[in-house]
């Protein structure tokens, strides 16, 4: 599901991973173009970091979900979690090996990428 979601996030945002940490080739961040910020993170992280069963790694992405109420609600979701190693306040973590369907992934970037934009200046009037 990995190379769906890069393919998702490219077509969609135009947007092409970074790969910045020697010590973990493959976290993949992705970011707006205008403001820099992220609002994706890609990563292969090891089940016991997410308190699952097994042993070996998963891949997750890391999403800004700005909605209290909608994070609450999502990390009561099996496969989404607060945020691996980001501010469990505003991240959630999402299961790339299919417990959470595509489509619901794809809709969580959507709502990641709203919510790191640029917000827009408005006239005072």
């Amino acid at each position: 599901m990995k190379e769906k979601i890069f393919e998702y996030i490219r077509n969609q945002y135009g947007a092409d991973p970074e790969f910045l940490w020697e010590k973990f080739p493959d976290y993949a961040i992705f970011r707006h173009a205008n403001n820099k910020k992220w609002f994706a993170l890609i990563a292969s992280v090891g089940r016991d970091k997410l308190g699952l069963d097994g042993k070996g790694y998963i891949d997750v992405i890391n999403l800004k979900i700005n909605d209290p109420m909608l994070q609450d609600e999502l990390i009561h979701e099996n496969g989404i979690f607060p945020a691996y190693h980001m501010n469990k306040k505003y991240w959630i973590t999402v299961l790339l090996d299919g417990t959470i369907p595509e489509k619901q992934v794809e809709n969580l970037i959507d709502v990641s990428f709203l919510a790191t934009g640029s917000k827009k200046k408005t006239r005072k009037e």
